[in-house]
Order: structure tokens, then C-alpha cells, then sequence
């Protein structure tokens, strides 16, 4: 993969300060200032919060994996951002509004902080994992039904990564949470209709997120008997449109965007399940492939509203 021009475009997007979606809900007529670099000196640029931390999230991940190849302006770029003032600026806000960036949002900010713990920014960010811990235990109670659709809310994808972050931070409280809660939502779901999908936004597979999510918390034994279940068919004679390319749009429609992001997020979550079904694990990965090399040309060299965020889904599908 070519590390280096993904590294490249995360940190023009970042430094890239408008478009600027700042989803901030005024409290006050003095309460206006939605000035990017001042409402989240964190997670600015980019075009909105989510994204910035994600993108952000993106840059950690590949000095990890390639510090040869993408140099140091990723780290110049963090530094200036991942401070303890800027850190403590942005925990405080999600505490002032505790529905702000739930869950989405949040399950990026903690995959930031989990990927950021043997880097010189770990303690920055520690406060950060602190706020969104607490919130999503707050949370996951009071939320009654979990949301099933292909955007921000899908309850599913964000569970996954808020998982995936507070194991590796070792916070057994929430992953316990999340865990119950998981099986609660979805652990007798069966026969899963994917005729819908996609919707004409979706940038995930409600389908597939579920899938993903289920792997992570069953046993490997019992997850691939909820799979044959939920999923009957995969790879033989049923979901097929799962596997194939999504239409996809460069147009600078930001919504219209989405669906090469679902080509990505497919891709990984095809792998990642693809080891529970092996009669047809190769059939799972072949399209997986297809939607990778379909998009990948896009991840660096579309729209800013295509830019501006797939090099995460990007890399969740190649380390998938």
C-alpha cells in the first residue's frame, strides 16, 4: 500500500481548515464562535470533528506501521494538535454535551487514544479516553434500541471500534458494557434481509457492522454459528450485492461520497469474517478485493469530501 501518499493527504486535510462542519449546538447568543481552531484546537480541519480524529487516528497508526516511509510532517501535524490544553479542551466540551459526536465520534476519539498509548501523546490523551468511558457507560443503558442503518448513528460499527479501543486500553468495565449490551441488541438476530442495502448515503453495511461487531464479542465457535444463522447464504446463493462494488460518486457531493467509504468498509469487514464461513472464505475475500481496488484511487486523489476521511477506512481494510 502506499503509506506514504496516505500519510500525505491525512495531513493536507488537517491543515486544511474550510470547509468546516462544526455541528456545534449554541447554547446562548454569545455562544456563536464556531471559529474551527478555537472550538476544538484538537480536532479541527478536515471538515468536521469525527473526521479530524479519525484522520488523526490514521496518521498514528501509519508512523506504526511505515515510519520510514511517511516522514515526519505526521508528527509535526500531531504535535501541534494532541497537547495536554488542546486535550483538556476537548474533554471538557464532550462533558458539557454529552450527546455530541455519540457515538461515532467518540468510538474514533478512543481509537486515537488506544493507538496513541506508546507515543509521546499518550498522556495527553489520556483524559480524552477518560471523558469517553465515562460517557458511553452513561449511555449504553438509557439507549433503548440500537440504530441500524448505513450512516453516523449505526449503533453497531461504533460499538465495534469502542470495543476494539477500550481492550487494548484496558478498561474491562466498558468492554463488558459493550459486550452485555451486544448481546442483548443482536445475539438472536436470524435471517437477516439485505435486500435494501444500500441506502443511497450509506457509508456502512448495517449488515456487515452488525457481523463485525458479533465477531468480536461471541466465541469464535459460537460467532460462526450466529453467522450462518444471520447471514444464511453468504458467499453461495444469497447477499451477493454485499460483495460487489457499490456506485460510487466523485462529484464533491459530500453525502453522495459515503458509498466509496462503503466500499471500504465492506472490505474490511468481509475479511474480518471471512475466517468463520471457510467454504467461502475466498469468495468473502475476492469481493472484498474488488471494492478495495474499485476506490482505492479515490482515497488520495478525489474530492476533499472523499479525501478528507477514507484513508481511515482505508487502513481498517488493509490490516483487516
Amino acid at each position: 500500500m502506499e503509506y506514504a501518499a496516505w500519510a500525505d493527504i491525512a495531513c493536507e486535510v488537517l491543515e486544511t481548515p474550510y470547509p468546516y462542519g462544526a455541528a456545534h449546538a449554541s447554547t446562548g447568543p454569545d455562544d456563536v464562535d464556531v471559529t474551527p481552531d478555537r472550538l476544538h484546537p484538537a480536532f479541527h480541519g478536515s471538515y468536521d470533528w469525527h473526521s479530524s480524529a479519525h484522520m488523526q487516528w490514521s496518521l498514528v497508526r501509519l508512523l506504526a506501521l511505515a515510519p520510514d516511509q511517511v516522514g515526519r510532517r505526521p508528527i509535526e501535524v500531531l504535535d501541534r494538535r494532541l497537547t495536554p490544553e488542546a486535550i483538556a479542551t476537548e474533554a471538557a466540551y464532550l462533558r458539557d454535551r454529552p450527546s455530541y459526536e455519540r457515538p461515532y465520534g467518540w468510538a474514533w476519539a478512543a481509537m486515537l487514544v488506544a493507538a496513541g498509548q506508546q507515543t509521546n501523546w499518550a498522556e495527553a490523551l489520556r483524559p480524552l479516553g477518560e471523558v469517553i468511558a465515562d460517557l458511553t457507560l452513561t449511555w449504553l443503558p438509557k439507549q433503548a434500541y440500537p440504530v441500524r442503518h448505513g450512516v453516523h448513528l449505526n449503533t453497531a460499527f461504533a460499538l465495534a471500534l469502542l470495543f476494539e479501543a477500550y481492550d487494548e486500553l484496558g478498561r474491562a468495565d466498558v468492554v463488558d458494557a459493550v459486550r452485555a449490551r451486544t448481546v442483548e441488541w443482536f445475539g438472536q438476530d436470524a435471517a437477516y434481509d439485505t435486500r435494501f442495502e444500500p441506502s443511497g448515503t450509506d457509508f456502512l453495511s448495517p449488515a456487515l457492522s452488525e457481523a463485525e461487531l458479533m465477531r468480536r464479542v461471541l466465541p469464535e465457535a459460537e460467532f460462526a454459528g450466529w453467522l450462518s444463522a444471520f447471514l444464511p447464504g453468504l458467499g453461495k446463493d444469497a447477499h451477493q450485492h454485499l460483495l460487489e462494488v457499490p456506485v460510487t460518486d466523485n462529484s464533491g457531493d459530500g453525502q453522495l461520497a459515503h458509498l466509496s467509504g462503503l466500499a471500504l468498509s465492506r472490505a474490511w469487514q468481509l475479511r474480518t469474517i471471512a475466517p468463520a464461513l471457510p467454504d467461502v472464505a475466498s469468495v468473502l475475500r475476492e469481493g472484498a478485493d474488488r471494492q478495495v481496488e474499485a476506490v482505492l484511487p479515490t482515497v488520495t486523489g478525489g474530492d476533499f469530501m472523499s479525501t478528507h476521511w477514507l484513508v481511515s477506512f482505508a487502513l481498517l481494510a488493509d490490516q483487516a
